[in-house]
């Protein structure tokens, strides 16, 4: 429990805000992982209007979500005087009125520019360093361990409210998911493929698991499943990090026709999309996992310095780590220099949570 030094709440539970701002920059991941808490709020104050301020490029994962009144998308790219001008019409509300509450998830300078700009009376975060303290007037403990409860503690313990273990939510329109559909028909996919998407790539050396273990076991779970199809999903800039994936699953054994690279990088509201087909997501520790939780497809994170906070804890969302007295690091690069964690977590450790996984989740096509 928290001590009553670690936060400072009064005056919070009679609090009745009719416009709320979130603040949550980056990343893609972390959007999709504040829409718990969006929910937790609008259920406590159903007629409150929730805005979010966020970074462009993570702007789309909110798009018709409909807890959600407006979002603000933050661009990096303005000038300091546009950055400033932009602040302080987020700051006052932009001409629909002042807010009355405002919850910074990070405490980043640019959302510190926000809060400096703003006249809200009600200035909400997790307990801030001394230097921080005069942008904010209350402040309340986080909860963990897993990341989206984490984000939300500060609402829970601000408003008294309880966790339930509501999963990330992205509102897609069947418009979307149809579009998705007739995609994966045009790159080969059929009504009689099990369809896994596989995400092999990331910014971070220490979430990345070897090319040739990812191979190895594709072609060990198609021979399990000949009933697989594979598509292998990319970020900005990632497709020629991805290609070499499919290569060595062929001279691995996998039939090239099982295996199915995006011809291009999908846009942002597609990935979820294509995810509303899909048996079970596989690969490393970002985004696509947390979409694959919010249109509710099971995933399978192969896990190396990273933590298993950001696992979802519910059924069809797991993952597998070697279990080495050094993980989770947390570092970008391995501090021992060796990356044990991922090297030596072998495709036959993680083969049969796969199989097991799509056995419980994504029974053969007939």
């Amino acid at each position: 429990m928290p001590r009553p030094t670690d936060y400072r709440i009064d005056g919070l539970a009679g609090l009745s805000p009719r416009r709320i701002l979130l603040c949550q920059q980056r990343q893609i991941g972390d959007v999709i992982l504040l829409t718990p808490t969006i929910h937790l709020l609008k259920t406590r104050f159903p007629e409150a209007e929730i805005e979010v301020l966020t970074e462009k490029k993570c702007a789309p994962v909110l798009l018709h979500n409909p807890e959600v009144a407006h979002v603000w998308e933050l661009d990096r790219g303005l000038g300091f005087l546009e950055s400033l001008k932009f602040y302080r019409r987020v700051g006052t509300g932009g001409g629909r009125g002042r807010y009355d509450l405002i919850i910074d998830f990070q405490q980043l300078p640019r959302i510190r520019w926000v809060l400096a700009l703003s006249d809200c009376p009600v200035k909400l975060s997790y307990p801030p360093p001394w230097y921080n303290r005069p942008f904010y007037t209350h402040w309340a403990p986080v909860s963990g361990p897993y990341a989206a409860k984490c984000k939300a503690g500060v609402v829970l313990h601000a408003f008294g409210l309880t966790w339930t273990n509501e999963p990330a939510r992205v509102t897609l329109t069947e418009a979307e998911r149809n579009s998705a559909g007739e995609l994966l028909a045009s790159w080969g996919v059929t009504p009689q493929d099990t369809l896994v998407t596989v995400d092999a790539t990331h910014r971070r050396a220490t979430r990345i698991w070897p090319l040739a273990h990812y191979a190895q076991l594709l072609f060990a779970a198609w021979q399990a499943r000949p009933d697989l199809k594979f598509l292998l999903l990319y970020g900005p800039g990632e497709m020629e990090e991805a290609r070499p994936l499919l290569t060595q699953a062929v001279q691995t054994g996998l039939p090239a026709e099982r295996i199915l690279l995006a011809p291009r990088q999908t846009e942002l509201r597609e990935v979820p999309a294509i995810l509303t087909h899909v048996g079970l997501h596989l690969g490393n520790d970002s985004s696509p996992r947390h979409f694959a939780l919010a249109v509710g497809t099971p995933s399978l994170v192969v896990r190396g310095g990273g933590s298993n906070a950001w696992t979802y804890p519910g059924p069809g969302h797991e993952d597998v780590a070697l279990g080495l007295a050094c993980q989770p690091c947390g570092d970008n690069d391995c501090p021992k220099g060796h990356m044990r964690c991922l090297t030596e977590l072998m495709p036959d450790m993680v083969l049969p949570r796969l199989l097991s996984m799509l056995e419980r989740y994504a029974s053969p096509k007939p």
